[in-house]
């Protein structure tokens, strides 16, 4: 597993290396809910075209003071009670996120929830801010076939021909989400416009509100 330096400036983005992230939570509400698990997979770009190296990847599981006993929860992410009582204090495993992190934008399937979810760990437990430039597949998807009917993170992995070992388990998302995005990254190219992280945020923006106006 490769680690990078934390990053403190939030302009400088690394253009050769992105990282396809997912989390495990106690449910679906990031103003109260708590975060579990958090694995990641690296994207690196070789004369512009990515590839997944699965030598670069992280995953932790949150050790949690109060396990949550809810057998419902529990089935979706297989995180059991006993996981949740020995995993890693929850300060360490979210350094040790930072720092595999490094400058890397950050990108997931619907990134506000995955965001807002590692944003409060950080805020409660480490008392600062992740920088990362965090980019939403979910639209980047609709730019690179915009007349898809696809919408959840299963319609596209249907679509695009991805399979997932393990559904609700953040490696094996992180894992089918990354694949996602390589599928998608010909027809991106295709429409000949820059595919820098930043631009790519601003365009996958712009649809979202586009799509919450009408």
């Amino acid at each position: 597993m490769k680690f990078h330096l934390p990053w403190r400036r939030a302009a400088e983005v690394d253009t050769t290396r992105w990282l396809v992230v997912d989390v495990e939570t106690t449910g679906l509400d990031p103003s109260s809910d708590r975060l579990l698990a958090i694995a990641g997979v690296a994207v690196h770009f070789e004369n512009s075209k990515p590839y997944l190296d699965p030598a670069d990847s992280f995953q932790v599981v949150l050790q949690q003071d109060s396990p949550t006993l809810d057998k419902s929860n529990i089935l979706i992410h297989g995180i059991g009670v006993g996981a949740q009582r020995t995993g890693i204090a929850p300060a360490q495993a979210l350094v040790d996120f930072e720092t595999w992190a490094g400058k890397a934008p950050l990108v997931a399937f619907h990134a506000p929830f995955d965001e807002a979810m590692i944003r409060r760990a950080m805020a409660q437990f480490l008392r600062r801010k992740l920088h990362n430039l965090w980019v939403d597949l979910a639209y980047v998807a609709q730019l690179a076939l915009p007349h898809a009917k696809a919408r959840s993170l299963d319609d596209w992995m249907e679509l695009r021909q991805v399979t997932c070992a393990v559904r609700h388990q953040a490696a094996a998302d992180a894992w089918a989400t990354a694949q996602l995005m390589l599928s998608l990254w010909p027809l991106l190219q295709a429409q000949r416009e820059p595919l820098d992280a930043a631009r790519l945020k601003r365009r996958s923006e712009q649809l979202r509100w586009l799509g919450a106006s009408s």
